[in-house]
């Protein structure tokens, strides 16, 4: 065990091709995804959470339950949908990494939603009091209102990435793990401990790690912030 770890420390210092490959094929499916859930959970989450209309309570019952989607489902969705016999195989996006980013943005979007809309909620009546007598529209209440949760996005964006990056399920079954193609840091974890390569396991272990304990302590740190 203690020599596998040092080989693989060794090979993350030595910037082996693979791992960077591996690494860099992670951060684009993680980064876009993450960037274009935020993108579509945040307006979403700030109406549902600032407004109050009939149906209300179904869509928050709907993105709750998304919210607890096996990844694996989203993953079989998606393949059916892009394989060979599904509607959209014109396309041509299986096993790449543009429809692992598609299936993410499923995925974690109704985490933003849920973590936008739960704050919100909560400081709306009192931005809504302001809006009013300041006589905005609804364009600049929505902006107030991002300006009121500055911190909240930016925590609803590190535990979008975060989901991200950690996801094996969906990723694996519409990306396919292919080296130096489709292959991110969870699937190859998987892939090579498998084939009995610890060293590059434990390299991307390390790294997926340290990855994750720097988004939660910068969470952590947002979510006391917030607290004050």
């Amino acid at each position: 065990m203690k020599t596998s770890v040092m080989k693989a420390i060794a090979l993350i210092l030595s910037a082996d091709a693979e791992l960077i490959d591996i690494l860099g094929v992670t951060a684009e499916m993680s980064i876009q995804s993450s960037v274009f859930a935020l993108l579509l959970g945040l307006p979403i989450g700030i109406w549902l959470g600032a407004c109050r209309f009939p149906g209300r309570n179904v869509l928050l019952v709907a993105n709750r339950t998304l919210q607890g989607m096996p990844p694996v489902v989203c993953g079989l969705l998606f393949y059916m949908l892009f394989s060979g016999v599904g509607p959209f195989r014109h396309l041509k996006l299986l096993f790449t990494v543009d429809i692992m980013i598609l299936a993410q943005v499923v995925l974690i979007t109704p985490i933003v939603v849920g973590t936008m809309e739960t704050y919100v909620s909560g400081v709306a009546p009192a931005v809504r009091e302001t809006a009013k007598g300041l006589r905005l529209g609804g364009l600049k209440t929505f902006c107030l209102l991002c300006n009121e949760c500055v911190y909240q996005i930016i925590s609803a964006y590190l535990l979008a990435f975060a989901r991200s990056i950690a996801e094996v399920g969906a990723v694996s079954m519409v990306g396919g793990a292919i080296a130096w193609k489709t292959n991110v840091m969870t699937t190859a974890i998987m892939q090579y401990t498998n084939r009995g390569n610890f060293t590059l396991g434990i390299a991307l272990g390390m790294i997926l790690l340290t990855v994750s304990l720097v988004v939660n302590i910068l969470i952590s740190l947002l979510q006391r912030r917030l607290s004050r």
